[in-house]
């Protein structure tokens, strides 16, 4: 191969193309190039217009912080969860980019003032007196992160995708007789005589001789065979390798703890109460009441009948106060204390200090290590793509698998296992990942070809892992002997279950011949149970089992089937069907005509973005995907 390449180069058409080449480095240079490198911060690029990295970190951790919210203390954003966030953050912003593109197309507008006044109206926005409320407006956009004009450029970019959504949706309306087919399908009940047949209560059959055991053993090889075993290398990539190699100079360490100062140190906050009215000697009045000892309820009331507001405003800094007056006066008062009516533009406030949270802060020396460890993981993940590839350089070069993990320091083991990471005498075999990753691995191993030259590829779970199989060493039939007490349990077990079938199969036989349920079970000593109010969705306290829940269904009046269930077999029959009647609960009817119409406007509007998509062109860089996800 060599030498047919040297042979190429000395042609005069490998020469002109050399000079071409050259030119076109001379004419257009490489500067563009070379400055473009590792400079991409776009996860996303949606036809003309970017998602960068910054923006999609925004809204990953918002979305980390409603999910922290709602789930309470207990919740951890683990690598799976913060992966499934960084796509969904990601896929929320292209949908975006795509919409407006398409409402720049057709020069979709929404005026200032329709902006203002759905603003107005959000429920959360609201005071006390039910009208919009400034703080707890300015408070809502500063716990998520926003400025003003970030949440207006929202809340104007939704009303805009408002007026296409509900334009699409507008086609989903259903035929009155689809609502009506659907409410009488999904609200009719069955009732239903049940004869179950556990396996536990199955006759114990003839013991069996030792040519049917044997004949048992050599016709069901896949449950008494050893299970298939391989051979294999495996070498790993982890940040948490690379790791330990990385020094953090304490220079380093401090300018990170002055960078992220703000994380280590919480400001003075103070527990306030507020009063707003409108007329300053109102605003005395309930000052000297409040001053007094007045408790906050009998301040509300007053407050309330003097065409004021009370409202508990909760811990706040003096950051979180939208105006400096106020701010001034809340930190300038003692606990307990009441200050004098301040004026804004809203009016007079009137603020009393419930408690005073003293400031923490965390020195250096506290979080000297957690510092640490957190810039050796930056640079280890820095350094993980740069050793990367050079392990796939030397790979390629032909260098075994365990000389290129002892270069590069990679996690390295040599294992013969079994699918589920056991060796052939029971034990765990150990592998060079963490707990979690381990099924990962095992999937790789036996999912490669035997000889392959190993590669080093980046996975979710692990990291990178390169995989190279020697030898797989397929099932074998364990002798007769050594399984024998499994063979004869195996052997019962599928006695009682044939047992069982048969005298399940003879009932369904005998309705199907004329009898009822009842009789046919009658005539054998078996008894049979009624069910009734039998639905297509499973009721508290229901006793039929799930397994016959759809063949049940799909039967005629008086007709019959059997299942077979996780104990056993029920032969069922159908002893009435009663379908409801539309006219009779006109509400349900309702319900079930506007679940049809929302369902059917969500898939037009799915339908809508993806056209939108596959016109437009997505591209989502996975490298800067990945480093979304990271913590």
């Amino acid at each position: 191969m060599l030498t047919a390449l040297r042979r190429l180069a000395n042609t005069w058409v490998a020469k002109a193309l050399f000079v071409l080449l050259v030119l076109s480095f001379g004419i257009w240079g490489v500067g563009d190039v070379v400055r473009n490198v590792n400079r991409d911060t776009a996860v996303a690029r949606v036809g003309g217009r970017e998602v960068d990295l910054e923006e999609a970190q925004q809204s990953m951790r918002r979305e980390l912080q409603r999910l922290a919210r709602s789930a309470g203390p207990q919740f951890e954003a683990d690598p799976r969860i913060r992966r499934m966030v960084a796509e969904q953050a990601v896929e929320a912003l292209v949908n975006d980019r795509v919409v407006r593109q398409e409402q720049d197309r057709l020069r979709l507008a929404v005026p200032d003032q329709a902006v203002r006044d759905f603003v107005r109206t959000i429920p959360a926005f609201r005071g006390g007196d039910g009208a919009f409320s400034r703080p707890i407006f300015e408070s809502f956009i500063r716990n998520n992160e926003l400025s003003e004009p970030q949440f207006i450029a929202l809340i104007r970019a939704d009303l805009a995708r408002q007026q296409l959504a509900n334009s699409v949706r507008a086609g989903g309306q259903p035929p009155a007789m689809l609502a009506e087919r659907l409410y009488r399908w999904v609200g009719e009940q069955r009732a239903a005589q049940l004869v179950a047949l556990p396996l536990a209560q199955a006759a114990e059959p003839p013991a069996p001789d030792e040519a049917a055991l044997r004949r048992y053993h050599e016709n069901n090889p896949d449950r008494f065979s050893t299970p298939e075993y391989r051979e294999a290398t495996v070498a790993v990539l982890t940040a948490a390798l690379i790791t330990r190699e990385i020094q953090v100079t304490e220079e380093e360490i401090t300018q990170a703890y002055e960078q992220r100062r703000s994380q280590y140190e919480t400001p003075e906050k103070r527990v306030l109460q507020q009063v707003l009215m409108q007329d300053e000697d109102k605003a005395k009045d309930i000052a000297a009441a409040w001053t007094a000892g007045a408790s906050f309820a009998d301040i509300s009331a007053r407050a309330e009948a003097a065409e004021g507001q009370a409202l508990e405003l909760g811990a706040i800094d003096r950051a979180g106060l939208p105006f400096p007056a106020l701010a001034d006066a809340a930190f300038a008062t003692a606990a307990g204390g009441v200050t004098a009516p301040v004026q804004t533009d809203f009016g007079w406030h009137v603020l009393r200090v419930a408690s005073i949270e003293a400031p923490t802060s965390r020195p250096i020396t506290a979080v000297h290590d957690e510092l640490r460890a957190d810039l050796a993981s930056e640079k280890a993940a820095d350094l993980a793509f740069e050793r990367a590839n050079k392990v796939e350089d030397a790979l390629a070069g032909g260098d075994s698998l365990s000389e290129v993990a002892q270069r590069f320091n990679l996690g390295l083991a040599s294992i013969r296992t079994d699918s589920t990471g056991h060796a052939e005498d029971g034990k765990v075999v150990e592998l060079p990942v963490v707990e979690a990753a381990r099924d990962a691995v095992l999937r790789t191993v036996f999912t490669a070809e035997r000889g392959t030259p190993p590669r080093l590829a980046e996975t979710q779970d692990v990291g990178f892992l390169a995989v190279q199989v020697q030898d797989v060493v397929p099932p074998a039939l364990r002798p007769f002997e050594s399984v024998r007490a499994e063979v004869l349990t195996a052997w019962t077990a599928d006695a009682r279950r044939r047992a069982q079938e048969e005298r399940a199969a003879a009932l369904l036989a005998a309705v199907k011949g004329g009898k009822t349920l009842v009789e046919a079970a009658s005539a054998v000593q078996l008894g049979a149970r009624e069910v009734g109010g039998i639905t297509r969705q499973a009721q508290p306290l229901e006793t039929i089992p799930p397994e016959l829940r759809a063949p049940l269904f799909d039967l005629p009046l008086a007709d019959a089937t059997m299942v077979e269930t996780r104990d056993g077999f029920v032969v069922a029959q159908v002893i009435e069907i009663t379908a409801p009647d539309p006219a009779a609960d006109a509400a349900a009817l309702a319900r079930v005509r506007a679940e049809t119409e929302q369902s059917i406007a969500q898939d037009l509007e799915a339908q809508y973005i993806a056209a939108l998509r596959a016109q437009t062109g997505v591209r989502i860089n996975q490298r800067l995907l990945d480093v979304l996800a990271q913590p």
